[in-house]
């Protein structure tokens, strides 16, 4: 049973025609007013406590006299500075700031009836950051009140581009909405990168700031400039509860009902954004909240609008203010980053969560609506395939893949030529084609084929590795969305190479083999955490969020500890680079390739049965959990190797599946084909980041997110009868 269905039988239930409740029988509403009142409980006593801790020697009773202006309490001058210019707006803003979050973090899920939707979905942290970066490097801001403003200017812009998007052809859809928010937060953040490897002063900042705090809340002016704009948020996300829980059942019923679903979710859009943007803002990105409060409050509250948006804003007002006391007091006489401690309290929680009774009774879906359809049509107007029959024996040839395959592996060839030609050297391109295949000056093949084809040949594998796995995580998880950083893969494998760098002697990137070691242990752990693949595969993922939540948070506050240099140079490798790459490096992963490629289209086609149905799967022969779990154990493997080879270029893995996808049709699973599209972008994008900028280089994964990002759009949105 699917999210909007689970609201359509809550809905038929509670109807001017359902049956009247039994006298103390009804079981339906006690347990979410119960839990409702503990929560308010526990805000309560985290709001006192709130205002109680410090670090200044005021105790609960002169708090209490302050408050209530007993004993003259109000014309102490320092109980005024501690308490009403310190804790008191720290702690509103603490409650306004999670509470935004909360409802924001519901409000998306429910639009987009993907549980795994979260508030940065919409790129609003992306477009903060690089407002705060841009603040930073170009005009030199230092203040609180500087990051606050370009804080908010990049969250509104980002999210009014995601809006036009959304609002164009397909009426803005949830998938309009999620694939135009996931393309613009990677330009984005491309361009936050840019600025960043070329002002190591702005990434010093950039560092600390994007930890997320609220030590820079003092005073009222921040928290009564936002205020307006919080209120607004808050005022349009009660005003689209009602619709929401009309598109829940449908667009159709939901027009037949007097609303307009087009209007609805850019509604939605609009409240996430201003709720979203005032909260950043003001306590930098701490985005797993949103995620957290939602899943919480649906756990508890069921899927019905208006309750679980409520529940949500609670929830993620007192897991936000308990963060920030626990914030206070766990490392004084220093203050702990806020998310660091969002992550550490919402991880646990929420893997409990989803490994409850209730939330599997919820009917969490991994399709994405509309999506079936769609390939169903699509496929109706392929031309029928190729077959060649010679005796007894036959073989079957997809027409548009074997002639969308040949034009990507012709597009490679031209892309390692451009590479091999590219560079500081005046080589002409006649000398640089022929030295790639031995011919010419000596000087000639010695600079092409032994400085630049190592870096290139490794650009191949680890593209190719990264195209493959995304295309099997995505097809695993029937979510377009999907990368093997959902697994953990990309934070496991940074913390394994922080490791290696620390404890052996291997350079600035470590040792290409902790990436993989690192990638198989998380994903070990997540899948032993998840209780295995199951018969969903959305508990692995969300699990799979919740420790790269986690262990991303931990890697931030160890960079944000390490000397500047040091974690400059880490940051490079975090964000994607082949920069001292060669064959010796690239020599495993090509191994590796070898045997997984051929393995990956063996299981392509019993993958593509489990686009449908668990049940269709099996009626054909196919066992949906073997095929998972081989296909996880492939995903994990080929990752696992780029992230050893280039670091976690996470955008190649997103965009390659759906670029192949559409090249070669919805009616295959394009393994062949994600590959050669990993390998053409990360050796184009290698190859801009060499020659754009004369003297700098700029790493592979930023160059893939800042082009990368549009072109996505294009080919997700820009064709007729898409999925969105």
């Amino acid at each position: 049973m699917t999210l909007s269905q689970v609201g359509t039988a809550d809905a038929a239930r509670t109807g001017p025609d359902a049956p009247a409740p039994k006298p103390g029988r009804d079981h339906r509403h006690w347990p979410a007013a119960a839990a409702a009142g503990a929560v308010v409980v526990a805000l309560l006593t985290l709001t006192a406590l709130s205002l109680s801790v410090g670090a200044g020697e005021v105790g609960p009773g002169q708090v209490l006299d302050y408050l209530l202006g007993r004993h003259g309490a109000r014309s102490d001058s320092r109980l005024a500075l501690v308490v009403g210019d310190l804790r008191l707006p720290r702690t509103l803003t603490a409650l306004l700031v999670g509470a935004a979050l909360g409802v924001a973090g519901a409000q998306l899920q429910s639009v987009t009836r993907n549980p795994l939707a979260e508030t940065g979905l919409l790129g609003v942290n992306a477009g903060a950051s690089l407002g705060v970066v841009l603040g930073i490097a170009v005009l030199g801001v230092q203040t609180s009140y500087g990051y606050l403003a370009f804080a908010f200017g990049g969250a509104v812009l980002a999210s009014a581009v995601v809006l036009l998007i959304a609002g164009g052809r397909g009426g803005g859809s949830p998938m309009r909405l999620v694939l135009g928010g996931s393309a613009v937060g990677a330009t984005f953040g491309g361009l936050t990168g840019v600025l960043i490897v070329n002002s190591p002063e702005a990434y010093d900042r950039y560092r600390v700031w994007v930890l997320g705090s609220l030590a820079g809340v003092e005073g009222w002016t921040m928290l009564r400039q936002l205020a307006p704009v919080l209120g607004a948020g808050f005022l349009v996300a009660l005003l689209t509860t009602r619709p929401l829980a009309a598109l829940a059942l449908g667009d159709d019923l939901a027009r037949g009902l007097g609303h307009r679903p087009n209007a609805t979710r850019a509604a939605v859009a609009v409240a996430v954004t201003l709720l979203t943007a005032s909260a950043v803002a003001l306590a930098g990105p701490v985005s797993f909240l949103g995620l957290l409060a939602g899943f919480l409050a649906r756990a508890v509250a069921g899927p019905r609008v208006g309750r679980l948006t409520l529940f949500a804003g609670l929830v993620g007002a007192a897991v936000l203010t308990g963060a920030d006391v626990l914030a206070r007091v766990v490392a004084r006489p220093f203050e702990a980053p806020v998310s660091v401690i969002v992550a550490l309290i919402g991880a646990p929680t929420l893997i409990a969560i989803v490994r409850s009774r209730r939330m599997a009774a919820l009917g969490m879906t991994d399709t994405a609506p509309g999506e079936s359809g769609t390939a169903r049509e699509e496929t109706a107007t392929e031309k029928p395939d190729l077959v060649l029959r010679r005796g007894a024996l036959s073989l079957l040839l997809p027409r548009r893949a074997l002639l969308a395959a040949a034009g990507l592996a012709t597009a490679l060839l031209a892309a390692v030529v451009v590479a091999a030609h590219a560079g500081q050297s005046e080589l002409g391109l006649g000398p640089t084609f022929q030295a790639v295949f031995g011919y010419g000056d000596r000087l000639d093949v010695l600079l092409v084929q032994k400085f630049r084809l190592g870096r290139i040949v490794a650009g191949i594998a680890a593209g190719a590795a990264l195209g493959l796995a995304g295309c099997l995580t995505q097809t695993l998880a029937r979510n377009r969305l999907a990368t093997p950083e959902l697994l953990g893969v990309n934070d496991g494998a940074t913390a394994a190479v922080l490791i290696s760098v620390s404890v052996t002697a291997s350079g600035t990137f470590g040792a290409w083999w902790a990436g993989p070691l690192g990638a198989l242990v998380a994903v070990l752990v997540v899948t032993l955490v998840s209780g295995g693949l199951g018969a969903r595969g959305y508990r692995v993922l969300v699990v799979g969020l919740a420790m790269s939540a986690l262990a991303s948070a931990v890697i931030q506050v160890a960079m944000a500890r390490r000397s500047l240099n040091s974690a400059g140079s880490l940051y490079v490798w975090t964000s994607g680079s082949l920069n001292g790459r060669d064959y010796a490096v690239a020599t495993p992963v090509l191994i590796g390739l070898a045997v997984l490629v051929p393995l990956a289209l063996v299981v392509a086609r019993r993958l593509a049965v489990l686009r449908f149905d668990d049940n269709v799967a099996s009626s054909l022969g196919v066992d949906p959990g073997r095929v998972r779990l081989v296909c996880l154990l492939l995903a994990v493997a080929l990752a696992g190797l780029a992230v050893g080879v280039c670091g976690p270029v996470g955008f190649v893995a997103l965009a390659a599946p759906a670029i192949a996808g559409r090249l070669a049709g919805p009616s295959r699973v394009p393994v062949l084909g994600s590959a050669l599209v990993g390998a053409v972008l990360i050796v184009l994008a290698d190859t801009l980041g060499r020659v754009l900028i004369d003297g700098v280089e700029i790493p592979v994964g930023i160059v893939t997110t800042v082009l990368g990002g549009p072109f996505l759009l294009w080919v997700l949105l820009g064709h007729k009868g898409n999925p969105a």
